[in-house]
């Protein structure tokens, strides 16, 4: 392609088209994940491809893959987000953060275990500012966060999520989360005040769904206590995982944000060893830190998970 010399404009919107891709690695996932086709998704990445003068995508198998060149557009991408987040973040700041708007996006312990009291401090404090709550978890998350459909994303550290040196956002630890064992009452292990994981390796397993943070956090949990649990139940509500287990279904692995879970019939018991354990954190895209309304939900969230982590 012949490369084009003086000033260019690039289109914001297909700039994201393009990181999207690189997040995603197919056309189709791409285009499900921005509510389009895979031929508009095409369209737009040539035309990017037009705009800057080089070539973007190159065909692999019946795929595609990003050329070098993409490479070096996509961290000049990040920058172009950081900055224009920046520049919002500047405007918002003319106001004290009193006012506004903004959006959260967390899985759903998190929504139970900490966004209660975030929500209850801003309305005895900030009345003015209105904050929305939506389910979702990695990737989905951080597409939506990336589209500025949602402002902070609360998501768990695993394989579906952005690796920790991703510049795209600027990331808040939260907690660790301790996970404990979920047993029948009546379970021969259940008199113990700490039993070794690899006890539980014959029995059934009640554990979320592969896609969820909770169901991955189980699984690589167990594979770390050197087994494969056979998993007889996908439950993604803990309060269903909960009755489940209290039926004698089989066991499971409960993080300590989502209780107590007041439920007959169960009791939860310490790992023995190295408590299993899954970390929180907090992100906004790189370059909205400074807004003041982000500013003051992040520090109230920070106190909550302060204060679930005892």
């Amino acid at each position: 392609m012949e490369q084009v010399s003086g000033a260019f404009t690039i289109d914001l919107r297909r700039l994201g088209a393009l990181r999207e891709l690189d997040r995603r690695g197919s056309l189709a996932r791409t285009a499900e994940a921005l509510h389009l086709t895979p031929s508009a998704v095409s369209q737009q990445l040539a035309a990017l491809s037009r705009e800057l003068g080089v070539p973007l995508v190159e065909r692999q198998g019946r795929g595609v893959r990003l050329t070098g060149q993409a490479r070096v557009v996509l961290q000049h991408a990040d920058l172009i987000s950081a900055q224009l987040e920046r520049a919002r973040a500047d405007l918002t700041a003319w106001g004290e953060g009193q006012r506004g708007a903004l959006t959260v996006g967390a899985f759903s312990s998190a929504i139970s275990g900490l966004l209660p009291a975030v929500l209850t401090d801003l309305a005895a404090t900030r009345p003015d500012l209105s904050v929305a709550v939506v389910e979702a978890e990695p990737p989905d998350l951080f597409t939506r966060l990336d589209a500025g459909e949602i402002d902070l994303a609360v998501a768990v550290d695993f394989a579906a999520a952005p690796p920790f040196t991703d510049r795209r956002y600027a990331r808040t630890d939260l907690l660790t989360d301790l996970l404990d064992i979920a047993l029948p009452a009546g379970h021969r292990l259940a008199s113990l005040d700490r039993i070794p994981l690899r006890e539980l390796a014959a029995d059934p397993w009640i554990v979320g769904d592969g896609r969820s943070c909770c169901g991955a956090v189980t699984r690589s949990v167990c594979a770390a206590g050197g087994f494969t649990p056979e998993i007889r139940h996908a439950v993604n509500d803990w309060q269903s995982l909960a009755a489940l287990v209290a039926a004698g279904a089989g066991v499971a692995l409960v993080p300590r944000l989502v209780q107590p879970l007041h439920r007959p019939g169960l009791v939860l018991r310490t790992p023995e060893g190295q408590a299993p354990t899954r970390h929180v954190f907090a992100a906004v895209r790189a370059g909205s830190e400074g807004d003041p309304v982000l500013g003051a939900v992040l520090e109230r969230l920070v106190a909550a998970a302060q204060l679930a982590a005892g």
